[in-house]
Order: structure tokens, then sequence, then C-alpha cells
């Protein structure tokens, strides 16, 4: 993975105050939006304030608050859009019905450029990011890290002291879990994530206490479960 490094400002965007961040190569200067779900007015604004050439935009899951600006933003400024999986398809193409909601005026229907699949990378600048798919939440999750500065930008998957929600179309709990513990923790404790909506964290301490995936409480559930008594239906 590059270790070209990478700053980031987080911007709470919608209603929802959902974490769109502006993330960008520090070497040239140019960057990308992850998740410009809206008030495009504000993220206009942080490219002027910070000096960034937007370059493309990249898409975790296809919510309303996390995707129904990229459409508009993309054509506006002439840029691709990366992400999220194709699994996530049927949300991207109902986002322009969100144009009738308070706080949605530019939600537009969005067909990304790039489809992403688990392990592929994307480029900012000259920096690199991986990419995991992490379904649950949604079919088509993904999620970007820099194995450099050790910050990953998870959408909805993860929260600090929670996780994502999966009674939405397409969501499926264990799923959730199996793609937390199984792409995200491998990474490293070490490693700082900018959820979808409220503060940081890092992985480690969310493996220490939050109450859904933490090591303590899932070994527990693993040993009730393998020391249940079997029944014959």
């Amino acid at each position: 993975m590059s270790e070209t490094p990478i700053k980031a400002a987080i911007l709470p965007v919608t209603p929802y105050q959902q974490n769109c961040s502006l993330v960008w190569c520090t070497r040239t200067m140019r960057g990308a939006f992850v998740d410009p779900g809206g008030d495009l007015g504000v993220l206009k604004a942080a490219l002027a304030r910070e000096g960034v050439t937007l370059e493309k935009i990249l898409l975790t899951h296809g919510h309303l608050d996390h995707a129904s600006g990229a459409a508009k933003l993309a054509r506006e400024f002439g840029v691709k859009i990366e992400g999220p999986h194709k699994g996530d398809a049927f949300l991207l193409n109902e986002l322009g019905r969100n144009a009738k909601r308070p706080g949605f005026p530019d939600a537009e229907n969005c067909t990304p450029d790039r489809w992403l699949e688990d392990n592929d990378a994307v480029t900012v600048g000259e920096a690199t990011l991986g990419v995991r798919h992490c379904p649950g939440h949604t079919p088509g999750h993904v999620v970007f890290y820099h194995a450099g500065v050790k910050v990953a930008f998870v959408g909805d998957v993860l929260f600090a002291g929670s996780v994502g929600r999966t009674d939405f179309p397409g969501g499926n709990h264990q799923q959730l879990v199996d793609s937390i513990t199984q792409r995200l923790w491998p990474l490293g404790d070490e490693m700082h994530f900018v959820p979808g909506h409220g503060q940081m964290s890092t992985f480690g301490w969310e493996r220490k206490t939050n109450p859904y995936v933490c090591d303590l409480a899932l070994g527990i559930t693993r040993e009730l479960e393998e020391n249940a008594p079997r029944r014959p239906y």
C-alpha cells in the first residue's frame, strides 16, 4: 500500500449529520469526497478552504445520506464516482426520490463509473486507499483505508460503541459481524476510523469495548452456541 500521506476533513452534512470526508494527497493537493450525501455548498466551501482540487468521489454505500449529492457533484466538477460494490445498485437507482425530502434537494440517481470489489484499491492523487467489501448494513457496502496513516472510512458498518443497522432492505446482522471481525479487525488495532455518524474511534478500542463486536461478547456467544444442548428439531 502506498505510504504517500493523506489528510482528511470531516464534514457533517444532511439532516442526518452524516460524516462526509474530504480526503486529499498532501503531495499533489488532489482529493476525493467520501460519501457526499448533500449540502453541496458546505462541501465546495471546504475544497476552497483547504486548497484541494477535487479528483473523484468515493461512495461507501447507497443510502440517501451518503450518496444523494454524488451525481450532481460529479457532473459539476467533471469527476468520476468510484464505489460502492454493485450490490448497492438498487439503492443508487432510487436516490432521486429523496429530492422530495427536506434537506435533500440535490438528490439524484447515481451510477458509479467504477464498481468496487474486496481488495481493490483506489487512488487519491499519489496516495492509495485499500478497499474492503463489508456487507451487512447494505449488500454492497465498502470501506476505504490508508495503511500508512492508519485511518479508515467505514460508512455505516461500525460506530464508536455500536454497529450499523441491519433492518434495512438487504441488511443481515451476522454478515455485518463477519465483515467487521474478518475484514476490518485484521487491519490492526491501531487503525483509526471515521464512521458515517458520530465520533472517531479505533478498531482496537472497539474490540475491547463495543458491546456488539468486542472479543469478549463474541467469545461468550460462540461458547454458548458450542455448549448448547442439541435438540432433535
